[in-house]
């Protein structure tokens, strides 16, 4: 006999569709990875992401940084620098991305070091 489990999960209140509705997507994982990785300003991200249009890029940062992942920091220059951060709630997530980099480089037969 199957058992029921204890907890109905629908997308309300599931777990990972909660996570997904913060860090899924086409984007988000991979600019979070970028970031993290050094490639804090738009222009390096831009060209870092293959097929990413510059609106796109824009929708994608301000949804992370409205989310609390990411801290966006304006430099009083000229011309402007704007860097993005990860925010101390967005660490909490590092884990994921870091798994999920080790399981890609699995799957491509790539070194995990």
């Amino acid at each position: 006999m199957d058992k029921k489990p204890d907890i109905e999960l629908k997308p309300v209140n599931c777990p990972v569709t909660y996570c997904m509705s913060k860090i899924g997507g086409k984007w988000k994982p991979v600019i979070i990875y970028l970031i993290r990785n050094g490639g804090n300003r738009f222009g390096i991200m831009h060209r870092g992401i293959s097929g990413i249009s510059k609106q796109m890029l824009t929708k994608q940062l301000r949804e992370l940084e409205a989310d609390g992942i990411l801290e966006r920091k304006i430099f009083a220059e000229i011309p402007p620098r704007v860097e993005y951060y990860i925010t101390d709630f967005g660490e909490t997530l590092l884990p994921i991305i870091d798994q999920m980099t080790i399981w890609g480089k699995e799957q491509m037969g790539l070194s995990s070091e």
